[in-house]
């Protein structure tokens, strides 16, 4: 086989036969991952105009090009069809609109189809190769359809659409090395390689940054004004920023990269197709090929569906629970001829019994003997399972953040002010002739002025004191951007088991059944007067425990009902298994010291020996757990015995349903109820006697709805899952702090439902909603039934307590006094064909059971489309790709969720959660803090530089140098290390800086600034002593005063060619760095989100220090420091006068921040919004959050948008659902889906 690279100009085929030029196509259509697609060829005089440009501006078009692809794309190529297109640009469809382009390459393949079969195996001819085309995007490869004109993903061995019965016939003998070569043209090496890229290209990366390149513009242009300092300081702190984000991110990818490594290449027997076995390279498998799993277990190297033998798996790294599984041989229905069986399409979905998947570990193996355990390569590579993970950590959905997307749009704004300047700057230099070189110097300054190049270092200040303190507290932090964003969590997914709850479930007592009545519960089942009874007999054998070497395995449920008992299992080994023609049963019996002591004649002694060494009983046939039956059944024998017996347990409701009427007590409703409400998980069990003449083969063959009817009930088994310690504390501090909190967990409905409500997620008093959404069958639609239940165990009899929890529009919907649950499959349907239902059960979901892996990450997109801010916190791999979705993700496991997720935790409890949101809100006001302060720093300078071009002077290098390293930044390094509030409050801290609070209190300070900036350099211009600034000035001299110095400081100092030193320019800054310090006073805010100012001491200090200092040179004049600091000296009474002016100035900034905004305006909308009867404003708690609403109005109000008073969509979702009489759906009804596109739901009474 040859693979070869040609130019795609030579593929150029007739466009007769092609779609309109220009078409658009459609690729991944109906995934998450869905794009448009549209082709362009390379066109050279485009390229020449480029180059030129770049050449022109000196390659800053290049990197605009670099940053915007699609402009790229547009502007060196033309529009063509995609099948013939060089160059293809991509756009995703879901809301971030994403661009990405790429090249569309060729390669020779002996056929377009991978699973053809080929004519001469061994003797292919270059005339027989075809060119394919296919281009590669996020690790996946598409490939040109020519029949579809399309391009398409070829996944696996599934695109065939193969049933059962061809597997076992078609695909079962194995692949010759031909095929294995022709197929890995298609889907290359069976490898997850996750490459690291070198430094260089990640250096590079970084760099491009925008932010970092306007700081290299303004480093280039400190540097031709010889601004040396202020340029090496910003130059110092973009290396440490930049050396920082290049160890964490490279530390990030050699993490995943070691991670997916680990198992991801190791040697493999392949059985052959001359029936051969040949050991290889676990990279050489291909779909088709045909593996030998090992006697001794492995780790899965890719997706294979099981054609003989059983497997026990261990599917953690899918599922998060530690329960090995029992993955039994694809029924192959072609091989009964006697009977017409259904032949049911294979899907790795709907065959996951017989399906192992790549990464889980195969523990140990069982089969026939003579017989292989033998499995067909499905998938490989980025298409298995285990691969699909590792792309969503790869290549996630961009988290949208307000914060982000206000601080661009800020930006901007202070971009127009400096235009503004600029224009000003030319026309003021035009005016007084200055010379063009300076006039273009000035003109950029004000740009660097405004727009401040230490803006990316001052930001990432709070986040770096807050992720230290995270350390501190045990939480580490791998994205420490995200820090921010978990500041605005206002709904936190949490995993169950061993997140919520302890691992697995306890046995809290048994109650018993005879005589069709309830005995007394017992808190043991390991008892003598039980030892022989059908109660414990069942308790030791109705399960799917195993032996895995000599430890027991299994669900923890089943455990801990087994070793309640004190019996012991034993299976049959290998050895002896391989001597019989089918697999051994396992075996039960109970210890010696369970049977009474003999206390009578040896005779009897003897009776007793031999009772216990006969009494052992041999499990026949086991009909595994069903979620949708809601029970499990096993039929076995005890030794000596002539029948057989089966045991049921399962839902207590399911169960009593099986039992004869008789057997069941007539008070078990509602003891059931009375365990149920209690938070505790119930099982019941069953017995019945089968007849003596159903032998060992029938059983194997026989129908488990034969079995599992007419039984005895025998009575109740009481588990509880235990809850950790931190759990409701943590819960419930969250409830109090108005953050949701819902249940994603992989485990069953019921148990979740159950530690919901004992963990107070579900209030006592309020309702829970099953929706069971079932997809289109045999020419039904897709329905939801609808189940209202007190508990999920809640019996069917109980009808009118149904009928009775009618949820009024007052009562329930306004308080929000039911919640949704709902499996993965049925979420899964209700996404495909309820998508208008999939946001209101969002709205109120409480639990989501049975989720998968991408399911989680589903819910999390789903719950993020109606604006909520999601944390996710789990400790499972299957957790990963909701972890990296969710805006914040923690992981309580060092181990594979670690490697996804944002955060993780050393503590293995929930109680990080509250701890990583207070410091998140801390952090978030910090940034705002920190924004607001290099905005108004900004303005200031800028207010300064302006009013000084206009006599044509500017700030000294040195006095720019005083404000800039000795003011501004030691205030922004220390402004931020306010430690976050105690308790996590109520309140929440505004979404973004556009927002009313942080809009009105940067406009107060800009006007308050400008107000006293004007007033200082008019009032000096006015002063009797006033002149035009020269050596030979001597306005100190004019004085009488005696009470400070009155000599010239700068007598001697040349006067600069600049016109630094005037008397303008020394009032000015000594009013600006006043203002500097009152604003980074006012805007160093406490408390709800943060520590006061004044336990912050090195902020405390350092701005004390500065007052101190910038009050000395004042009124005290040192001529070293004044010629240092290029200031003229001036009268004592303009001293004290611009003293008067500061302290007014300071006054009125704390009135204006502290009075006007936080109370008085506060005041008046919060009361406005009392009697407008705005939900929003009476739930808001706080002057922020009212003020910010206020703001959003008149926002909204400029921009025509009418009234937008509930800013999120799941507000105004929840205030539609409050007007809609229909909803929540009434009990015991079925939603039916749309039969046509215009029709609506129909909701009608359940079947």
């Amino acid at each position: 086989m040859v693979l070869a690279a040609l130019p795609c100009t030579s593929l150029r085929r007739q466009r007769g036969t092609m779609m309109g030029k220009g078409d658009l196509k459609i690729v991944n259509k109906g995934l998450e991952d869905e794009m448009e697609i549209s082709g362009y060829r390379l066109c050279r005089w485009k390229l020449v105009l480029v180059g030129l440009g770049a050449l022109c501006t000196g390659g800053f078009l290049l990197l605009v090009l670099y940053w915007i692809p699609n402009w790229l794309v547009w502007t060196t190529c033309t529009r063509t069809t995609v099948g013939e297109a060089e160059m293809l640009l991509l756009r995703s469809t879901d809301e971030f609109k994403r661009w990405f382009w790429t090249r569309v390459r060729v390669m020779l393949a002996p056929g377009r189809d991978p699973f053809d079969r080929l004519d001469v195996p061994g003797k292919t001819t270059k005339k027989q190769m075809v060119e394919i085309r296919y281009f590669t995007l996020h690790s996946t490869t598409y490939f040109w359809n020519g029949t579809a004109q399309n391009f398409e993903v070829l996944k696996g061995l599934e695109d065939l659409i193969l049933t059962c019965s061809s597997i076992h016939s078609d695909h079962s003998a194995g692949l010759t090395k031909d095929l294995q070569d022709f197929r890995r043209l298609f889907f290359g090496e069976n490898e997850i390689d996750v490459k690291v890229p070198s430094l260089f290209k990640l250096l590079l990366k970084e760099v491009l940054n925008p932010f970092y390149i306007f700081q290299l513009f303004s480093v280039i242009l400190w540097s031709t004004n010889s601004y040396y300092y202020y340029a090496g300081t910003i130059v110092f702190m973009s290396i440490v920023s930049i050396a920082t984000s290049l160890y964490t991110i490279k530390k990030q990818y050699v993490m995943l990269h070691d991670m997916v490594a680990a198992h991801s290449v190791m040697r493999v027997s392949i059985y052959k197709a001359d029936n051969e076995i040949e050991d290889a390279m676990s990279t050489d498998l291909v779909p088709g090929d045909v593996m030998v799993i090992p006697t001794n277990g492995t780790i899965m190297p890719c997706d294979a569906v099981l054609i003989s033998g059983m497997c026990i798996v261990n599917e953690s790294m899918l599922t998060g629970e530690s329960v090995p599984v029992t993955k039994t041989n694809l029924p192959d229905p072609g091989q009964d001829k006697r009977e017409s069986t259904s032949d049911p399409v294979y899907s790795t979905d709907g065959h996951k019994r017989h399906t192992l998947f790549c990464g889980t570990q195969v523990i140990q193996t069982r089969f026939y003997s003579g017989e292989l355990v033998k499995a067909v390569v499905v998938r490989t590579g980025f298409s298995t399972a285990k691969g699909q993970l590792v792309r969503s950590i790869l290549y996630p959905k961009p988290t949208d953040f307000k914060l982000y997307r206000d601080a661009y749009l800020f930006l901007m704004c202070l971009v127009a002010v400096a235009a503004i300047g600029f224009i000003y700057t030319i026309v003021i230099s035009i005016m007084h002739q200055v010379p063009a070189q300076t006039i273009i110097v000035k003109c950029l300054d004000i740009i660097t002025i405004t727009v401040p190049p230490a803006l990316p270092a001052a930001m990432t200040a709070g986040i770096v004191y807050a992720q230290r303190r995270l350390k501190r507290a045990g939480i580490f932090c791998i994205s420490p951007q995200r820090i921010n964003i978990c500041g605005q969590l206002n709904l936190v997914c949490f995993d169950k088991t061993g997140t919520l709850t302890e691992d697995g479930l306890d046995l809290w007592g048994i109650q018993r059944v005879e005589a069709g009545c309830f005995c007394c519960s017992e808190e043991k089942a390991c008892q003598e007067y039980l030892v022989t009874s059908a109660f414990v007999a069942c308790m030791a054998t109705c399960h799917s425990l195993t032996r895995i070497d000599g430890k027991l395995s299994g669900d923890p449920l089943d455990l801990k009902m087994f070793e309640a008992t004190g019996w012991v299992l034993e299976e049959a080994s290998e050895e002896e298994t391989s001597l019989h023609n089918n697999i051994m049963p396992t075996v039960v019996r109970p210890p010696r010291q369970l049977f009474p002591e003999p206390v009578s004649s040896p005779g009897q002694d003897v009776e007793l020996n031999e009772l216990h060494s006969s009494y052992e009983i041999g499990v026949v046939r086991q009909f595994p757990f069903s979620s949708s039956l809601q029970r499990m059944s096993v039929v076995v024998r005890r030794l000596g015995e002539k029948h057989m017996d089966a045991y049921l347990k399962g839902a207590p409701e399911v169960v009593a349903g099986l039992c004869k009427e008789e057997t069941v007590p007539a008070d078990f409703a509602h003891v059931l109820e009375d365990y149920t409400k209690l938070g505790f998980r119930v099982l019941a069990l069953a017995h019945r006697c089968l007849e003596a003449k159903l032998t060992w083969h029938k059983v194997q063959n026989i129908n488990r709805d034969v079995i599992e009817n007419s039984m005895d009930f025998l009575g109740l088994i009481i588990m509880q899952n235990k809850l950790k310690a931190e759990t409701p504390k943590v819960l419930e501090d969250l409830r109090q702090a108005n953050i949701r909190t819902v249940m994603v967990t992989g485990d069953n409905m019921l148990t979740a439902i159950s530690v919901a409500r004992d963990c107070r997620m579900i209030p006592p008093q309020h309702r829970v909603i099953i929706a069971d959404a079932l997809p289109p069958k045999d020419g039904q639609t897709a329905r939801i039934d609808w189940q209202y239940t007190d508990d999920p165990g809640l019996p069917a009899s109980k009808g009118a307590q149904y009928e009775a929890v009618e949820m009024g529009l007052d009562e329930a919907v306004d308080e929000e006094r039911y919640h949704f649950a709902i499996s993965g499959k049925s979420l899964a349907v209700v996404i495909e064909h309820f998508p208008d239902l999939a946001q209101k059960l969002a709205l109120h979901g409480t639990v989501f059971a049975r989720m998968a892996p991408d399911q989680k990450t589903q819910l999390v997109e789903v719950l993020q489309s109606i604006d909520y801010c999601v944390g996710m916190c789990g400790d499972g791999a299957n957790d990963c790709g909701a972890l990296k979705r969710a805006h914040g993700g923690i992981s309580l496991s060092e181990l594979e969720a670690s490697v996804a997720s944002p955060f993780t935790s050393k503590t293995p409890d929930i109680s990080c959660v509250p701890t990583l949101i207070r410091e998140g809100r801390a952090a978030l006001i910090t940034s705002f803090c920190v924004f607001k302060f290099m905005a108004l720093y900004s303005i200031i300078q800028y207010i300064s530089v302006t009013l000084l071009y206009s006599i044509l002077s500017n700030l000294g290098d040195f006095q720019f140098l005083f404000i800039d390293i000795a003011i501004i930044l030691v205030i922004v390094f220390t402004m931020s290390l306010n430690p976050a509030w105690k308790q996590l409050v109520a309140q929440h801290p505004p979404s973004g800086l556009i927002s009313g609070p942080l809009l009105l209190s940067v406009l107060t300070q800009i006007l308050v600034s400008l107000g006293f900036q004007v007033l200082c350099f008019l009032s000096v211009q006015h002063q009797s002593w006033y002149e035009k600034w020269t050596p030979a000035s001597d306005a100190c001299n004019t004085t009488g005063l005696k009470i400070l110095p009155t000599h010239n400081a700068t007598a001697g100092h040349n006067h600069s060619s600049k016109n630094i030193m005037n008397y303008e320019n020394t009032s000015l800054f000594y009013v600006s760095c006043f203002q500097y310090l009152v604003v980074a006073i006012v805007f160093s805010k406490g408390k709800p989100f943060r520590q006061p100012s004044y336990k912050n001491w090195p902020f405390l200090l350092l701005v004390s220090a500065l007052y101190f200092f910038t009050f000395f040179i004042m009124l005290y004049p040192i001529p070293a420091i004044d010629a240092f600091l290029q200031i003229v000296c001036v009268p004592v009474q303009w001293r004290l006068m611009l003293v008067i002016i500061i302290l007014v100035n300071t006054g009125l900034s704390v009135l204006m921040e502290t009075f006007i905004l936080d109370v008085v305006l506060w005041r008046l909308v919060f009361s406005r919004g009392k009697r407008s009867g705005s939900d929003v404003a009476v739930a808001s708690q706080t002057p922020q959050s009212a003020i910010d609403l206020w703001g959003a109005k008149c926002l909204s109000w400029l921009c025509c948008r009418g009234n937008a008073a509930l800013s999120t969509r799941y507000e105004r979702l929840a205030q539609e659902l409050k007007m809609d009489h229909s909803w929540p759906p009434q009990p015991k009804t079925t939603t039916v889906a749309k039969t046509t596109e215009n029709s609506s739901y129909s909701v009608v009474p359940a079947h």
